[in-house]
């Protein structure tokens, strides 16, 4: 069966097609633009117009190859950000026009479930139990289990919130990634209070942020999927990839050859958040995983 699947973050839009069958899967198609849906809403509680054209260009695009390319289902699932914003059924309005289907708005727990799916495909059961974090632009997702979901967390630390909370100046002053790090240390305080995020075996990370972390540390001239999934990064390799992006400046951020454009503003505040994961769990590694919310969609609805 030849499906898509489209997951609309805070940060950014992306499309998955694949060719599934039983646990086979091909990938036609992955597509990434980063659209910052999330624009200001952690403090309006609303969309940007701005952001809402931009986003809809997007799925505009999404469209056509949805078209081209023949498939049979298709899911469009929104987080963070659409949970937040009041006036999300502008958006899902010019979703159902252009697409011809209602946008599930997730929950951070069917979030966290499809991540989880997504992020293990490729690994091996005996390395479980695993904890699955994802950090998007809005939250980051905590996800325990090992071949199922045995505890998860949805709580509000993504790279733009964070950004847009704190980082007021370029680089952020000491004093605002002080202020982050009680922030985020205060959420995964929440999070641990439902997920033993110490009793893992593997910690996987996935998603933009963990994705450029492990880039940053394999020195890679060039964004290289292949190169990034199932790499392994230590503890110290991502406090060091944290520092040097809160240290950086805008253009000498921009300047890297594996940094993608739209994260360029947000990646110190991301990487702060995953450092400090690093920290709370004692993990002394991460398996940068590109699999991830996509994968697991794209399953569901083969098994649908």
């Amino acid at each position: 069966m030849r499906v898509a699947a489209i997951d609309c973050g805070t940060n950014s839009i992306r499309l998955l097609i694949a060719d599934i069958d039983g646990n086979n899967f091909r990938e036609i198609v992955r597509d990434m633009e980063i659209v910052r849906l999330g624009q200001g809403v952690d403090q309006t509680g609303q969309f940007h117009p701005d952001a809402i054209a931009r986003t809809l260009a997007a799925v505009d695009k999404f469209a056509a190859e949805i078209a081209k390319r023949g498939v049979e289902k298709i899911r469009f699932c929104a987080t963070s950000a659409t949970r937040d914003a009041t006036n999300r059924h502008l958006f899902i309005d010019g979703v159902r026009e252009r697409l011809g289907i209602e946008l599930e708005v997730i929950s951070g727990d069917e979030e966290a479930a499809l991540s989880f799916a997504g992020a293990i495909k490729d690994l091996d059961p005996s390395n479980g139990p695993f904890l699955v974090v994802d950090i998007g632009g809005g939250s980051t997702e905590f996800v325990f289990g090992t071949s199922t979901v045995e505890a998860a967390r949805s709580v509000n630390i993504g790279c733009v919130r964070m950004s847009e909370r704190h980082f007021a100046s370029d680089p952020a002053t000491p004093e605002q990634i002080e202020a982050a790090r009680t922030d985020i240390q205060a959420a995964i305080a929440q999070a641990a209070a439902v997920v033993p995020i110490t009793k893992a075996k593997t910690l996987v990370a996935v998603a933009g942020t963990a994705t450029t972390v492990a880039a940053a540390a394999l020195e890679l001239p060039e964004y290289d999927r292949y190169a990034i999934h199932l790499s392994r990064i230590s503890a110290q390799q991502t406090h060091g990839a944290a520092t040097m992006f809160a240290t950086k400046t805008r253009e000498q951020r921009i300047s890297l050859g594996y940094m993608h454009p739209g994260r360029v503003d947000v990646i110190a505040a991301g990487s702060l958040v995953l450092s400090e994961i690093m920290k709370a769990t004692g993990a002394t590694e991460f398996v940068a995983s590109e699999s991830d919310i996509l994968d697991g969609m794209a399953f569901s609805l083969a098994r649908n």
